[in-house]
């Protein structure tokens, strides 16, 4: 380690550890330490409502990298240890207990937090929230042993990875939602339809349109979930699903221009010298979309991560990449890649077979331009999908939608 006082990463999660990986790529030399709010190295979480929450993978398969790489990598890691103010003006971050840390440059990686529930009974035992590993372990543990009533408040990703993974224990799930069909915000009606005939299929019972009023329990335990008009839907186990919120409090209280995030431009550079912000918590300016986005997928914080890392180190960055994701859902495999704020309000042309749940969806706009692909239980096209969207290919909706077109025909058809 030099002298310098170096780069110093709030959040130990998937964007942090990408971010000194990513700084040491791009040739950087001097301290790096990842100030991270749990006790434990850097880790991945979509598994922990997948493949950890199913119980298919260990521990050890999470970390984002083994704990040798870190001493290799000369990366300290300040185990729980949360970042309590920041002065940007002084360069420092206090943490833990009121030690104090110097900059050259930071990096804010603090990412989000669920949106709890907040009416009545929110605080019984058995209401179950899914964002570390601590959580996800909990959860396991009561859904494991099969023959529980599950409710999942929320129809979004996590809600149905969770239902999923509940059904394949062999519990009864019911999942509420607000909206009419699953998943509407984020893939709109027709595409989240095929979710929802998925989850009947497997047994769980979908009550959409559907607002809660509390939960309700006994001896300070969970034992049904009210919803508006006063039913009570019978419930050993609540999972709270409704979103997340970003980590903010910090850059806040700093002074750092904050809306939906914390905002930087394309080289994730927020509004103050030297701070930089990256995954979750950030709402970076997009080239393509000539504004900000803030996304919460796991790919960004992979991505970004390392890039975020890259312009901390010096390097010049302009952060384009197309947003991605992924979910698991008992049989079924997706992978999402495109610009949801523009798909959102298309009807989206479908190539293959929805009911067997084997096709790629394509939101097409105006101008008969891709702005977003989705590929179900058919593999080896996500790269042929972002090519179409990131070279603005023109096509024809109903060649598109014809399987005995190859994709590859629409190439070099660009506006």
């Amino acid at each position: 380690m030099d002298s310098s006082n170096g780069l110093v990463i709030v959040g130990g999660g998937l964007a942090g550890a990408r971010a000194a990986e990513g700084a040491r790529h791009a040739g950087y030399e001097g301290p790096i330490r990842i100030v991270a709010g749990e006790d434990a190295m850097p880790y991945i979480r979509p598994p922990l409502s997948k493949e950890f929450l199913l119980g298919n993978d260990d521990r050890a398969s999470i970390d984002v990298h083994p704990d040798a790489w870190y001493a290799e990598q000369r990366v300290e890691v300040l185990r729980g240890r949360r970042a309590a103010a920041l002065d940007v003006a002084a360069h420092t971050v206090t943490i833990g207990e009121g030690e104090v840390l110097g900059f050259d440059r930071l990096l804010l990686a603090t990412g989000a937090s669920p949106r709890r529930f907040r009416g009545p009974g929110a605080d019984l035992a058995g209401v179950h929230v899914l964002r570390r590993v601590d959580d996800s372990i909990a959860l396991r543990e009561a859904i494991a042993p099969g023959g529980r009533r599950v409710v999942i408040v929320g129809a979004g990703w996590i809600g149905l990875e969770v239902a999923a993974a509940a059904r394949s224990y062999g519990n009864d799930v019911t999942v509420l939602g607000l909206e009419t069909v699953p998943l509407n915000a984020a893939i709109g009606d027709a595409a989240g339809a095929v979710f929802g005939d998925l989850h009947r299929e497997h047994g769980v019972e979908l009550r959409m349109s559907t607002s809660v009023a509390g939960m309700v329990g006994a001896e300070g335990r969970i034992t049904g979930v009210e919803i508006e008009g006063g039913e009570q839907v019978p419930a050993d186990i609540v999972v709270v699903g409704i979103g997340a919120i970003p980590e903010t409090a910090l850059a806040e209280a700093a002074g750092l221009e904050v809306e939906n995030g914390v905002t930087t431009d394309a080289g994730f550079r927020t509004s103050a010298d030297d701070v930089f912000a990256v995954g979750d918590v950030a709402n970076v300016f997009h080239p393509v979309l000539r504004r900000p986005i803030r996304i919460e997928h796991w790919a960004n914080a992979d991505v970004a991560g390392k890039a975020a890392g890259g312009a901390m180190a010096g390097q010049a960055v302009e952060y384009d990449e197309i947003p991605y994701f992924y979910t698991d859902q008992y049989d079924l495999g997706m992978e999402y890649s495109g610009y949801g704020t523009l798909a959102a309000g298309i009807e989206p042309v479908f190539r293959g077979d929805r009911v067997a749940r084997e096709f790629v969806a394509f939101w097409v706009d105006d101008a008969r331009r891709v702005v977003a692909g989705m590929n179900v239980n058919v593999w080896d096209v996500n790269e042929t999908v972002q090519r179409l969207i990131r070279d603005e290919v023109v096509v024809d909706p109903e060649r598109l939608a014809d399987p005995s077109v190859p994709l590859d025909a629409f190439a070099g058809t660009s506006g």
